[in-house]
């Protein structure tokens, strides 16, 4: 009589429908209390054995890695789950460069049987058409997708650490507005609804994101110049339109001085919001924000890129070249510059 195995050593037994010998081993239980396996199938039944053996070993290692686990699971898995306190935004911008680089590409491989040389030519591949900086990001993306299914044990090693980031193509060069350029969009910005926007965040370099979010009880147009030393007016950059209200970074909560032309521009467009407030009557919604739309909510970025590129329009550059993030932080120190000598001309 064949004698019976003890719990948890497994079992070799004969699948009619697969005219194969199954090595099954027990590797755990769902949280439903569904029993979890995992099956090896051979021809005969010393070859069976044998995988059971394997199958055990890998038990007692503390691996149950999943054979038919692919590296689209793993990726997709990351971006469902393994992003908790992501803003939405960049929760689609890593959506995008997993399902147009890593997934087309990778996606079918069995996670247990990629190789570092499988990382190295997919990433040369991808170097011909991104630029180092997206390698970069499509690698960190998915080195961080098979980490995750590596704690779960879903595969036993991380080959991705094993691999460089080769040199992608040239990106796209950073640029900022020249002082005449400055100037030829502060002058173009007058009389128009974003003359206050584009004085106030050329002239002091803030985010756009951060100057949609900027409220009038975090800005100061007296300031005290009694103090010692003496305070100028200033604006308090802590929120943003992030999510969260959080800025990009903890040192981006900072307070910034005002020079007399955006003093002079944000009392203007006081005014203006009061005008505004009237018009709009119940319609208006209190929120406090220094650029708000005609009924006080929050400006949508799309509109303000639309209202900013015709300012640039009027002053000669090429529209399309521009957005409220280019002129507003690649060129900080243009513009503290350039807030240095306009204030220097019209003190």
């Amino acid at each position: 009589m064949t004698k019976r195995r003890s719990r948890g050593d497994g079992s070799i037994y004969w699948e009619e429908s697969r005219q194969r010998y199954v090595a099954e081993v027990t590797v755990g239980y769902t949280p439903a209390g569904k029993r979890r396996t995992r099956k090896r199938f051979a021809k005969t039944k010393t070859d069976a054995k044998e995988l059971l053996k394997e199958l055990q070993r890998e038990l007692e290692d503390g691996v149950t890695e999943d054979r038919k686990y692919t590296v689209a699971h793993a990726v997709r898995d990351f971006l469902e789950y393994g992003l908790p306190r992501r803003s939405k935004s960049t929760v689609d911008k890593l959506t995008t460069l997993a399902e147009t680089h890593i997934i087309p590409r990778l996606g079918a491989r069995k996670l247990r049987e990629l190789t570092a040389e499988d990382v190295d030519r997919w990433l040369s591949e991808r170097a011909q058409v991104l630029s180092t900086r997206s390698l970069r990001e499509v690698l960190s993306l998915l080195r961080r997708s098979i980490e995750r299914a590596q704690k779960r044990e879903k595969v036993r090693r991380n080959v991705v650490l094993l691999c460089e980031v080769p040199e992608g193509r040239a990106g796209r060069p950073s640029k900022s507005l020249t002082f005449e350029q400055a100037e030829a969009v502060l002058r173009a910005a007058e009389g128009t609804p974003m003359r206050a926007y584009v004085v106030v965040s050329l002239l002091t370099g803030a985010r756009t994101e951060e100057m949609r979010a900027l409220t009038w009880s975090h800005v100061d147009l007296v300031g005290r110049p009694d103090a010692s030393p003496p305070i100028p007016p200033h604006m308090m950059v802590w929120r943003s339109v992030r999510e969260h209200g959080d800025t990009k970074t903890r040192k981006s909560r900072r307070s910034l001085a005002l020079p007399k032309r955006c003093v002079e521009a944000l009392r203007a467009h006081q005014v203006k919001q009061d005008y505004m407030r009237t018009l709009a009557r119940e319609r208006w919604q209190e929120t406090g924000l220094v650029f708000s739309s005609a009924v006080g909510t929050e400006l949508d970025a799309a509109n303000v890129r639309r209202a900013f590129r015709k300012v640039v329009e009027k002053a000669g550059l090429e529209a399309k070249d521009w957005t409220p993030a280019s002129y507003g932080t690649a060129s900080s120190r243009c513009s503290r510059t350039a807030a240095y000598r306009s204030s220097r001309s019209r003190a």
